[in-house]
């Protein structure tokens, strides 16, 4: 595995703004990393399935397709962690991109040593292995979690997590009968404890609440602490 300061990591650049794509591309390789670009969301998704990449900085305003639909199109068969890089600075834009799946999100204009900053933070966080004298497996009654191989199965169910959403419900499932809060969550999965975060933190549960269900698992486990945080309840023994 690749260290994410200094390995070779792939990371896929999606940009129309061809200067963006080669400036960032050109720091990329400076400090280590594999970088390749694109300036066409027809092609992004494409390039992304081809290469396998380690992370994908992903602009939203594109001709065509924009942005958000590369994002859906890529959780269709990837769960490579993406930081979005735009001039779209909404509440409701940033919403949206935690909800369809985003690690980070940071709006143009930028500073490069912020956004290789972000870089560094969610491959680390991706890459993260466990201690060798950690658990590598967790249970939750029908629950199951690898964190070896960031999978989990309701019984013999595998499912479809994001990177961050696997972070969240491995904090969960760890730390099951304590209440998580709000800045302790979002400090160990997104890297910021920040009032504003507070929302995508919100969305990430309830797309794995969703995910969850959906696998017949019982969410009525997760409580919610308003203004507070979350607990997993302990499994029945």
């Amino acid at each position: 595995m690749s260290d994410p300061c200094t390995g070779r990591c792939k990371v896929l650049v999606v940009d129309d703004e061809p200067k963006i794509v080669r400036l960032i591309v050109a720091n990329l390789e400076s400090m280590g990393y594999d970088g390749h670009g694109c300036t066409h969301s027809a092609e992004a998704v494409e390039r992304a399935a081809a290469l396998n990449p380690d992370l994908v900085i992903l602009d939203l305003m594109m001709p065509g397709h924009d942005g958000f639909a590369v994002l859906a199109a890529l959780r269709e068969f990837s769960d490579v962690p993406v930081i979005i890089l735009t001039a779209r600075d909404q509440h409701e834009d940033k919403l949206r991109g935690f909800e369809l799946g985003a690690d980070d999100y940071l709006t143009k204009p930028f500073a490069l040593d912020e956004l290789f900053a972000r870089v560094k933070a969610v491959l680390r966080r991706a890459q993260r292995e466990p201690a060798a004298s950690a658990r590598a497996e967790f249970e939750h009654g029908p629950l199951r979690l690898s964190l070896v191989h960031n999978r989990a199965w309701v019984a013999d169910q595998e499912l479809r997590l994001t990177a961050t959403e696997f972070r969240l419900l491995a904090l969960l499932v760890r730390r099951a009968g304590s209440v998580l809060t709000h800045e302790f969550l979002l400090d160990s999965v997104w890297g910021t404890s920040g009032q504003d975060d507070v929302a995508a933190l919100r969305v990430a549960l309830t797309r794995l609440r969703h995910k969850l269900r959906a696998a017949q698992f019982d969410t009525d486990c997760i409580r919610t602490y308003p203004g507070v945080g979350y607990m997993l309840e302990r499994a029945a023994a």
